[in-house]
């Protein structure tokens, strides 16, 4: 399938779409500025354009991008799937919007449905207690941690260490740092999974906590988990579960029966809310009972026939303003309501199969296996950004690239539970032409795009930050 991407040229066919302040600008008189003179201007220009210039200014720089509305979007373990948009509309209803600081008695159909809510989440993790509060994933590992911490701290045992796989998400050492721990990184076993006996030289009775995922970031799933659950435990220190690939387990296996103490939810990836650029995120935590009591502050229950906002016992505090991203939490409500035992167990379904009919169809090099709902497969001896970076000129996004590390010019790839067979067989025709191509039309795509390859060196080390850097020097 070849694909054009719409975009459109100035005279000398530079690819280009002109800002609104290039379109028609008005000068603004200034007046009555409270400011001090020197900080006050006279007048200023702003963007003035007609109606259908406005319209058309913003359709055109749509139609010259790419996200989950135009195609696939295999992003491994990103999970960028399509967000369903009733769960949108809800959260814009004009009923939905509650002031953070009207009293408890005000809001009590707010406060049930996130009770409601910390109970769903904590029965499909296995978990005792989960908070609503922590604003992201990253947010929610954060969390996570400086709740084993203070538990260790609370129990008089100082520990300065947390184990980590090489395989794991770089938020696990960049969380595990933050919170003033020591990183020792486990390396993976040949099969891509955790070798216990590295795991077993690896542990002692300065381990704080095992950050783990599973299935892991191959899509494998730790067959030894048990195992390497009493290994941490037999230590002193707790198991930690990283929910970026929650959506392969959905009603099917729990981390809290697995043996994890403490886990963070990604409603963004596995209950279909907005990731990234969409708008803000949601990290919920889960912990066992042991933990319940240093989960951040406020947390909600239920008392005398309704709800209220309560401080746990030795609450780590607060670690977001309020009550979490309200809107954020209602379109997670939403989803599981909607589609309720049966359809998150569909939705686990699906995710494992299109992730495995996908990597049949490949002609790439798959070398770990059997996975769940993403594998990573081998572009070698292509450059894994450049056959990427070619993918575009197919219609679909590539998926991401040279991570892990452990596979050669990995393409990590994770079809998600909500592509068609058709959109899949798009997604293998692309793998499909690419594979074929030399390097010299590998290094020089992407050529149907809007905007074509940077310098990324030069990109990385002097940024343009301003549209205005493109007429100067600086």
């Amino acid at each position: 399938m070849k694909y054009d991407q719409a975009r459109w040229t100035d005279d000398d066919d530079e690819r280009y779409e002109p800002l609104l302040s290039e379109k028609a600008n008005r000068e603004v008189a200034v007046e009555d500025s409270p400011l001090p003179d020197d900080l006050t201007r006279d007048s200023l220009e702003l963007p003035d354009p007609a109606e259908p210039e406005l319209a058309r200014h913003y359709t055109r720089l749509s139609q010259m991008n790419y996200g989950v509305e135009s195609g696939p979007f295999p992003l491994g373990s990103c999970t960028m799937k399509y967000n369903p948009s009733f769960t949108e509309d809800i959260s814009r209803r004009a009923d939905a919007a509650v002031h953070p600081d009207r009293p408890d008695s005000t809001v009590q159909g707010t406060l049930a449905l996130c009770h409601r809510l910390q109970d769903y989440l904590g029965r499909i993790g296995g978990m005792d207690a989960v908070t609503l509060q922590p604003p992201a994933g990253a947010a929610g590992e954060f969390t996570g941690i400086q709740i084993a911490k203070a538990y260790h701290q609370h129990n008089d045992d100082e520990r300065s260490e947390v184990v980590i796989p090489d395989s794991a998400h770089g938020t696990n050492f960049a969380t595990a740092a933050m919170a003033g721990y020591d990183v020792v990184e486990l390396p993976s076993g040949e099969d891509g999974r955790v070798d216990i006996e590295a795991l077993e030289a690896a542990v002692s009775e300065e381990t704080a906590a095992l950050m783990l995922t599973n299935p892991n970031t191959l899509g494998l799933f730790e067959r030894d988990i048990e195992a390497i659950a009493d290994v941490v435990h037999d230590a002193g220190g707790l198991l930690y579960y990283d929910g970026a690939n929650l959506n392969a387990l959905l009603g099917r296996a729990r981390p809290g029966d697995m043996g994890f103490d403490v886990m963070h939810y990604n409603v963004h990836k596995t209950f279909a809310t907005p990731h990234g650029g969409g708008g803000p995120g949601a990290g919920p935590v889960g912990v066992t009972e042991d933990l319940a009591g240093f989960l951040p502050d406020p947390h909600v229950r239920s008392k005398d026939g309704g709800f209220e906002y309560y401080t746990p016992d030795h609450s780590v505090g607060k670690v977001h303003g309020y009550y979490g991203n309200w809107p954020v939490l209602l379109k997670t409500f939403a989803y599981v309501t909607r589609l309720g035992d049966a359809g998150l167990i569909d939705a686990s379904a699906k995710a494992v199969l299109n992730a495995n009919y996908l990597a049949e169809q490949i002609p790439y090099e798959v070398p770990f296996g059997p996975f769940h709902h993403e594998f990573v497969a081998s572009a070698s001896p292509q450059d894994a950004a450049d056959a990427a970076k070619r993918m575009l000129d197919h219609g679909v996004h590539p998926p991401t690239t040279k991570w892990p590390e452990i596979v050669d010019e990995a393409l990590m790839t994770e079809p998600t539970e909500g592509e068609s067979k058709r959109s899949l067989d798009q997604l293998a025709a692309a793998f499909e032409a690419v594979h074929g191509e030399d390097d010299e039309t590998l290094a020089s795509a992407p050529e149907r795009t809007a905007a074509g390859r940077i310098d990324q060196v030069e990109a990385a080390r002097t940024p343009r930050l301003s549209w205005q850097a493109l007429d100067s020097e600086t």
